[in-house]
C-alpha cells in the first residue's frame, strides 16, 4: 500500500516509525527524489531493487544492459548509478571506465552475486562508491546510496 501525505487512511504506528526511520537515514542535505538508474540483466533484480529504491525516497529506472542505458535519456539525469559487474555486451566495469573518460562523473555502486574480496578494494581504487554483494541488505543499499549522494552534492 502507498500512503500520500493527504489521501488514504492514516498511518499506523509501525509505518509512522518506518517512514521516519528511513527519513531521517537519508543524507543531510540529498535531494529525495534523486534519480538512482540501475542495471542488471537478472530481470527479478531489475523488478525488485527499483522498488526497494523507491521506497527508500529516491527516483528509480531499471535497464537491462550498458547500451540500453547509454541510449536512454537518463544518462544525464542520473544522480546514482546502481551498477552490476556481469553484463551482456558492455561489462559493469566497463561502462564505469567509460562513463569516467566522457567525464560523467555518475557515483557507482557495483553489484555482483561472485564474492571476490580483492575486487572491491580495486573498484574503490577505480572511483566506485562500494561493491556490495548479492544478496545485500537494505541497510547497506541505504548506506550506500547515501554516500555516492552527498559524492554527488560535494
Amino acid at each position: 500500500m502507498h500512503l500520500t501525505e493527504n489521501s488514504g487512511p492514516p498511518a499506523s504506528g509501525s509505518q509512522r516509525r518506518r517512514a521516519t526511520t528511513q527519513r531521517e537515514r537519508k543524507a543531510p542535505g540529498v535531494e529525495t527524489r534523486s534519480l538512482v538508474s540501475i542495471i542488471d540483466d537478472d530481470e527479478s533484480v531489475r523488478e525488485s531493487l527499483p522498488d526497494l529504491v523507491k521506497q527508500l525516497g529516491f527516483a528509480a529506472q531499471a535497464f537491462s544492459s550498458a547500451e540500453a542505458f547509454l541510449a536512454s535519456e537518463f544518462v544525464a539525469e542520473t544522480r546514482c548509478l546502481i551498477l552490476d559487474m556481469t553484463l551482456p555486451g558492455i561489462s559493469g566495469r566497463e561502462l564505469h571506465r567509460q562513463l569516467t573518460s566522457l567525464r560523467r562523473d555518475i557515483p557507482t555502486i557495483f553489484i555482483t552475486a561472485n564474492v571476490d574480496k580483492a575486487l572491491r578494494p580495486k573498484l574503490l581504487a577505480e572511483g566506485a562508491v562500494d561493491c556490495l554483494y548479492k544478496p545485500f541488505s537494505e541497510s547497506a543499499l541505504l548506506d550506500a546510496l547515501n554516500a555516492a549522494l552527498r559524492r554527488r552534492t560535494t
